[in-house]
């Protein structure tokens, strides 16, 4: 598996220059960040060449389009889809990914099959770049009733909604705060194969009865109450070995530097990769 970082939780960080240079410093191997904002930073070339140099690749990149609004900010943000697909392929970025909210203000059959609708085009526009479109699953409580209609929130419906869209290229993005809003187990990694999931993120949780656990209030890897040695030994025994990237979310930007950050990521991955007796 590839250890890696978002920006989320690293306070202030001036450019994506400066985070790549971060997270090799620290020794991280992927990074994901929007491969066509670092071309215009550095020019294509050159991108391609600070991520050798510094020994990284891309994790995956965001989805560019709001598939839960109306068909006018969809028409709008599909437009763009190509133009980053192509700019994160030439950067070697072969993941791309979006988050599944647990509730709506539509009636849910009715989300449910325009959504279905847009996901598919999405990902046949990104397959023909090569790229595999993850779907992330939010399992915290205080979102499931946050809009009027309750929607998708557990592994097994997002695993459903996935045969559904019925693209080669689309699965999971398995974040280990969900995972544990969830009350999943290791048992429930086990079940999967390594090709369903896309993309994961860690984080940690505090110490809080879960259905008072808020999606914005992550802590580290290591410094909360989530089984992350259990979750990563579950990846690694089937087999999983893509990135696994930091994903903090927190009530406001911290104010600690952003190399401080970092070197707290690279001491939590030591300490939960240990534990999962991983390098």
């Amino acid at each position: 598996m590839l250890q890696g970082l978002t920006t989320a939780g690293l306070g202030k960080i001036d450019s994506n220059s400066h985070f790549i240079e971060l997270a090799s410093r620290y020794h991280f191997q992927s990074v994901d960040l929007e491969a066509a904002d670092l071309i215009k930073e550095l020019g294509a070339e050159q991108a391609v060449e600070r991520l050798g140099e510094l020994k990284l690749s891309i994790g995956s990149m965001g989805l560019p389009v709001e598939w839960r609004a109306d068909e006018e900010e969809f028409l709008k943000g599909i437009t763009k889809l190509p133009a980053a697909a192509e700019a994160a392929a030439a950067l070697g970025c072969t993941r791309c990914c979006t988050y599944i909210l647990p509730s709506t203000d539509l009636p849910a059959a009715h989300f449910m099959a325009i959504a279905t609708k847009r996901l598919r085009i999405c990902a046949d526009i990104l397959g023909a770049y090569g790229i595999r479109l993850g779907l992330e699953f939010v399992g915290p409580h205080h979102l499931r009733t946050r809009w009027n209609n309750p929607f998708i929130w557990t592994l097994r419906e997002t695993l459903d909604w996935i045969d559904a869209i019925h693209e080669p290229n689309v699965g999971l993005l398995l974040d280990s705060y969900h995972w544990y809003t969830n009350e999943l187990q290791v048992c429930d990694i086990m079940q999967l194969r390594p090709e369903q999931i896309v993309h994961v993120h860690i984080n940690d949780a505090k110490d809080l009865p879960v259905e008072e656990v808020l999606d914005n209030d992550r802590l580290f890897p290591g410094e909360g109450v989530i089984d992350l040695a259990g979750f990563l030994k579950g990846l690694h025994d089937i087999g999983y070995q893509g990135p696994v990237s930091q994903e903090i979310l927190t009530p406001s930007t911290p104010s600690d530097s952003p190399e401080s950050l970092v070197l707290r990521s690279r001491q939590a991955f030591d300490k939960v990769f240990k534990a999962a007796g991983l390098k």
